[in-house]
């Protein structure tokens, strides 16, 4: 009694496409982190000069908001991680879906903590 076991037909999408939508959304992930990164520099130097002007006129100085700068920082490459995972085993529309809708959260909160910088 040998009965042939079928395999089953696995039917992959194409792999070239889904690696074109993680770089190209990877490239707009990297600009927002380009963007994190320019604060975590500039902040700190913008408030100490600020500090300058409070300490010369006795005003108590700022403090460097570190928590909303590394919060910013690793906003975006969560999210992108997330938006991978999600979408690794979905159809090439729902990676597209994904990945914009992780960049829109992106954006969002990044704008939310910048203003709150």
């Amino acid at each position: 009694m040998s009965e042939q076991q079928e395999k089953p037909v696995v039917t992959r999408r194409a792999g070239w496409l889904t690696a074109v939508i993680m770089i190209a959304f990877g490239l707009f992930y990297a600009y927002d982190l380009f963007e994190a990164v320019s604060n975590v520099v500039g902040v700190p130097a913008q408030i100490a000069e600020f500090n300058r002007f409070l300490i010369e006129n006795d005003v108590e100085p700022q403090p460097v908001p570190w928590a909303v700068l590394v919060a910013n920082l690793l906003l975006p490459p969560i999210a992108y991680v997330a938006a991978w995972l999600l979408g690794r085993r979905r159809g090439v529309l729902m990676q597209v879906l994904l990945f914009a809708l992780g960049l829109a959260v992106v954006a969002a909160l990044s704008l939310t903590l910048t203003a709150l910088v």
